[in-house]
């Protein structure tokens, strides 16, 4: 009995890390897209349902809405390029929906970006993104000031 447990155990770590390594390939490559100024590619990766949210207060965008600001910014070459350096992931218990968060180099300095993933038979798509520019705790007051502050 033992052993059949450490069997499905090892299964499915054998599994996970196999689509850790499938969807950071993903996902690096969507990010990749973007840097390249690539549309179709990149919004080839979202589902229908895709949401994004932004750095400012009304950054919310579903699939349509994204596609329809972004493509300016592609049009022009003029797109981001978000480098991951540190990203992390889990796992729903039929490996269907993955989500994951990950630390970003970009022109803002340092961001988060977090996501989900949903399977789709053999392939996967991203359905939710929230990206974020990170403010260490000792420099948040004066952020509230800055912000406060009439333009």
């Amino acid at each position: 009995m033992k052993y059949i447990l450490l069997t499905i155990l090892c299964i499915i770590s054998f599994i996970t890390f196999d689509q850790k390594d499938k969807l950071n390939a993903l996902i690096d490559n969507w990010h990749l897209s973007a840097a390249n100024a690539n549309f179709e590619e990149y919004f080839e990766f979202m589902d229908s349902s895709f949401v994004f949210l932004g750095t400012a207060d009304e950054e919310r965008w579903t699939k349509s809405e994204f596609l329809k600001f972004s493509k300016p910014y592609f049009d022009k070459g003029k797109t981001w390029n978000f480098i991951p350096t540190n990203r992390k992931w889990g796992f729903s218990i039929n490996n269907k929906i993955a989500w994951f968060d990950e630390d970003l180099d970009t022109w803002m300095r340092n961001c988060r970006g977090s996501g989900i993933m949903v399977k789709y038979g053999d392939s996967w798509k991203i359905i939710y993104y929230n990206l974020t520019v990170l403010i260490e705790n000792e420099k948040i007051q004066e952020f509230i000031k800055l912000r406060d502050k009439k333009i």
